[in-house]
């Protein structure tokens, strides 16, 4: 990758820590082993694919928020394969904790609608109210409904989505969300008030509100949360402050600004787990972080300009999907030469977009967070 930052811009706004301890000693019940210590991904090399999802052919799933469509594409020929209508105002495919089922989280219409991996087919809607996102728990007992409109993390049945406890929060527009590395606790993003909450998984309580520090006067919009290989940072990106805040896993409450890039939306740990691929919204571009000094070593552009929103990596590694969410458009970037490399028409507003199959064990959710 060229490099095109000799170091980041950075920002370093402290704050009084809190006296939460990140993760406990024990991990979380039930949650598989962490794999290596130093890279909680290890699970997620280049086509190291699991049993489960081995013969699964290669799709790229992309939601039209404003369509009401789910576009299913070829990834090896760039070609749609079909367009399936879904219920009102579809957000996110999310893999299933088991890696069996795609869930389609029609926001609007208040349903998840499975789809098959295997055939790409959509199966009976399950009514879910206010669905905006879909996590599920490291060791797979809940799954977790961001109900962004509702104010709420919807503790739920993985399978049935049965409803087991309902935490009312109390920040707008909860979305977004990322485990500590022994799964005791979860960091979640509030879009529309600028706050983070700490959340204990096992307890499924809200242990700590945080709030992210104004820069320059302005006011802040987390977006996509992620975890670093070693488990001992997190990743948030803001929208508002154009880059990512860096928060320590031990160090709750303090925070340190990297600028990307106008809009910085969405975040994703690339198959050698070195670099942290990050969606420019606002600008057309995606901006590369390395992982072991926090520097800025790449940004590829979009010509023309774009909305590069959500996505995921190719399960070989060397392909990086994004929907652009106000082009109508799918981007496919070129990671291994560090380049913008295709762009494939859509429905409108398309939004979280998921590559399936992907390497991994287990599923966190969102468009495909695994370990």
């Amino acid at each position: 990758m060229k490099k095109l930052f000799s170091s980041a811009l950075a920002v370093i706004i402290a704050l009084p820590l809190l006296t939460l301890s990140a993760s406990a000693a024990t991990p979380l019940a039930g949650m598989p082993p962490v794999l290596d210590q130093n890279d909680i991904y290890a699970a997620d090399r280049p086509n190291q694919l699991s049993t489960v999802v081995a013969k699964f052919p290669e799709r790229v799933y992309v939601p039209n928020h404003t369509s009401n469509t789910l576009t299913e594409i070829d990834p090896k020929t760039f070609k749609i394969i079909r367009t399936i209508p879904m219920k009102a105002g579809p957000q996110h495919v999310v893999p299933s904790w088991d890696l069996k089922t795609l869930w389609v989280n029609n926001n609007e219409g208040n349903y998840l609608t499975p789809i098959d991996p295997m055939t790409g087919l959509a199966g009976k809607p399950i009514y879910v109210h206010d669905p905006y996102n879909l996590y599920f728990t490291p060791n797979g007992k809940y799954a977790i409904v961001m109900a962004e409109a509702d104010k709420q993390l919807v503790f739920r049945d993985p399978h049935t989505m049965a409803i087991k406890k309902v935490v009312k929060v109390p920040c707008a527009g909860v979305n977004h969300a990322d485990w500590t590395k022994d799964g005791n606790f979860f960091l979640v993003s509030c879009e529309f008030s600028g706050k983070l909450l700490w959340v204990n998984t096992a307890k499924m309580t809200i242990a700590k509100v945080l709030t992210l520090p104004k820069v320059m006067g302005s006011a802040t919009m987390p977006q996509d949360v992620k975890i670093s290989p070693d488990g001992s940072t997190f990743y948030i990106a803001d929208m508002m402050a154009d880059g990512v805040w860096v928060m320590k896993a031990d160090s709750v409450g303090k925070f340190t600004l990297i600028k990307t890039g106008k809009a910085a939306h969405g975040l994703y740990v690339t198959r050698d787990s070195k670099t942290l691929l990050i969606t420019n919204r606002g600008e057309g571009s995606v901006s590369v972080l390395r992982f072991s000094d926090n520097a800025l070593i790449a940004k590829w552009k979009i010509p023309g300009n774009g909305s590069p929103d959500m996505g995921g990596i190719s399960a070989d590694g060397t392909q990086f999907w994004v929907s652009g969410r106000y082009n109508g458009v799918v981007y496919v970037f070129d990671i291994v030469h560090g380049k913008y490399l295709k762009t494939i028409k859509v429905g409108k507003e398309p939004h979280g977009l998921a590559i399936y199959p992907q390497p991994g064990r287990y599923s966190l959710g969102h468009t495909g967070v695994f370990r």
